[in-house]
């Protein structure tokens, strides 16, 4: 991969204090920026994803109520307490 040269103004009590930083852990500060810049990367395609799949849940649950797939408040409160009594059951088996 062709490497190019990022250039950008700091701060100079910043830039010797993260100079510090690097040389105690054995890195360079440029080693420590490429480092940070892939895990922000990473964690913005991350969010991105999330957001992506959030918004296609979204998406399918207003077709599913639009189409008329639902259920009443009354049989999805029913669904959830005999949930929570099966697993409550679950983990006391599992505890005894």
């Amino acid at each position: 991969m062709p490497e190019t040269t990022f250039t950008f103004r700091v701060d100079e009590t910043l830039k010797d204090a993260f100079a510090a930083a690097a040389k105690a852990r054995d890195r360079s500060g440029a080693q420590l920026l490429r480092d940070f810049m892939r895990d922000f990367i990473r964690t913005q395609e991350e969010a991105s994803a999330h957001e992506a799949w959030f918004r296609r849940s979204v998406q399918a649950g207003l077709g599913a109520a639009h189409a008329g797939d639902t259920m009443a408040a009354k049989e999805v409160e029913a669904n959830a307490k005999a949930w929570r009594a099966d697993t409550r059951h679950k983990r006391t088996r599992s505890t005894s």
